[in-house]
């Protein structure tokens, strides 16, 4: 029987502003296995990166706050550990990749000095080790002349370069987790592809498990194993890939698929989602698809539906999930 790897239950991350409570993160639960890629897919401000932030509890305090729940990382709960425990945890078990690498990267420091340190830091070697290593992961991420590269700034670098070395920096310590988030936004579409085989080909390399965070269900099509699709905080379904994509069973996860663009299907306009995302601030009570939703009820508007086990291992959190399809 396998065990997970990670384990978040009914994490809830709340940000008290002085316009009033940001519910950013409510009641999320999901696990990682070893070896498997978990995508948390969302549109923008559904809570998909303040949850990556707060597994490894990044998030500002003040104004944010992780108000309940659970992190299990191999057993031990990572809310309860302090602060310095944290830092062993930080880069060494757990890496994450930032959605920007120009903004991630110090600029002021070279490409090597960035990734060493964490080396020197994590696995206490010497300078002079680390800068080999340095070099052996640039080489790893498909860097040419990583014996150059290594002394570049990030200016001298182009943006899927950065990306790499972002990478090269995040694996340095032969993480058990990666949290990538958003890892290809901002690059064109060919370096966008190279930058995902890249991740999948090291991520089975090194038998790590990923936690993918994207807005990009083609993206999950070509690397994911399980998905959880979020919406206003909330994972509204969760399950396999094939569930997803071809036995979906909430309305907001069939209107992102509906959304993609096709090649082999002529349109004359793409399929959107009516409405707008929700103020956080102001969320509505029942459902909180159901204003944007062309399945609702009255029933809808009147209770927040659980997670549904529509079978085993996929969830979907509509009253309506069985006339989805």
């Amino acid at each position: 029987m396998r065990h997970p790897l990670l384990e978040v239950r009914s994490l809830t991350t709340h940000f008290f502003t002085e316009d009033g409570i940001v519910r950013a993160v409510e009641d999320v639960s999901f696990e990682i296995y070893p070896g498997e890629i978990l995508c948390l897919v969302g549109e923008s401000g559904c809570g998909k990166s303040v949850t990556g932030l707060s597994i490894l509890k990044l998030i500002p305090i003040p104004p944010g706050q992780i108000v309940r729940g659970e992190i299990l990382f191999n057993g031990r709960d990572l809310l309860k550990l302090s602060e310095k425990e944290m830092e062993g945890v930080r880069g060494n078990e757990i890496s994450m990749i930032f959605q920007e690498p120009m903004t991630s990267l110090n600029p002021v420091f070279t490409i090597g000095d960035q990734i060493m340190e964490a080396i020197q830091l994590h696995q206490k070697l010497n300078k002079r080790d680390a800068r080999k290593k340095a070099i052996e992961m640039l080489d790893r991420v498909k860097i040419p002349s990583p014996e150059k590269r290594i002394d570049s700034y990030p200016h001298q670098l182009s943006g899927g370069m950065r990306q790499r070395a972002m990478i090269a920096m995040a694996l340095s310590c032969q993480p058990k987790l990666l949290i990538a988030d958003e890892p290809t936004t901002a690059l064109d579409v060919t370096i966008q592809a190279e930058v995902l085989r890249l991740l999948r080909e090291i991520q089975r390399e090194m038998e790590m498990s990923v936690m993918l965070i994207t807005h990009d269900l083609g993206v999950v099509s070509e690397v994911g194993d399980r998905v959880a699709v979020m919406y206003a905080g909330r994972i509204v379904e969760y399950g396999p890939i094939e569930d997803i994509f071809h036995e979906m069973r909430h309305p907001y996860t069939r209107g992102l698929l509906e959304s993609i663009p096709q090649l082999e299907v002529k349109k004359t306009r793409l399929n959107a989602i009516p409405g707008q995302v929700p103020n956080p601030l102001n969320l509505p009570e029942g459902c909180k698809f159901h204003p944007r939703c062309p399945l609702r009820i009255e029933d809808c508007r009147r209770e927040e539906p659980p997670l549904f086990e529509v079978k085993e291992g996929h969830y979907s959190r509509c009253l309506r999930w069985k006339e989805c399809r």
